[in-house]
């Protein structure tokens, strides 16, 4: 995919543009991802793409050694996950402006999933050691 597309959080505070990856989107169910969406985070590969008309409103945690959630800090919007080095941002699929042109495609740390919940799509599953193995290699992530 090479469109620059647009997006942005509920009150309209933060406002960005990228250039996804490709057209896919992957969920991820590890329990961070699912304690800060309230779900599981929908994301969207960006690689260093990622530009915000204004970082007044972005909040930033860092949640591990090596990555940090991105969110409104007026409205609470999910925003992105990305490496705190700067080198891959994965955006929340539903803040892009018109979020189905993504296909889901991929579901990662499925070893953390709850079994209270499973999608019916066909998708590329992996376990927590299978996506830090992918990180490891320096390939590219599907998702966030």
């Amino acid at each position: 995919m090479s469109n620059r597309l647009s997006g942005g959080c509920l009150c309209g505070d933060v406002k960005f543009t990228a250039e996804p990856v490709n057209d896919e989107m992957g969920i991820c169910h590890c329990g961070m991802c699912r304690r800060w969406t309230g779900g599981t985070y929908m994301a969207v590969s960006c690689g260093d793409s990622v530009k915000f008309d204004s970082e007044d409103a972005l909040g930033v945690y860092r949640s591990s050694g090596y990555g940090e959630r991105v969110f409104c800090k007026t409205c609470g919007s999910t925003i992105a996950w990305r490496l705190r080095d700067g080198s891959h941002t994965s955006l929340s699929a539903q803040a892009f402006d018109d979020p189905p042109v993504f296909n889901f495609k991929s579901e990662i740390f499925v070893d953390e999933q709850p079994t209270n919940y499973a999608f019916a799509n066909e998708t590329t599953r992996m376990t927590g050691p299978e996506v830090f193995a992918m990180y490891a290699s320096n390939q590219e992530p599907q998702d966030g």
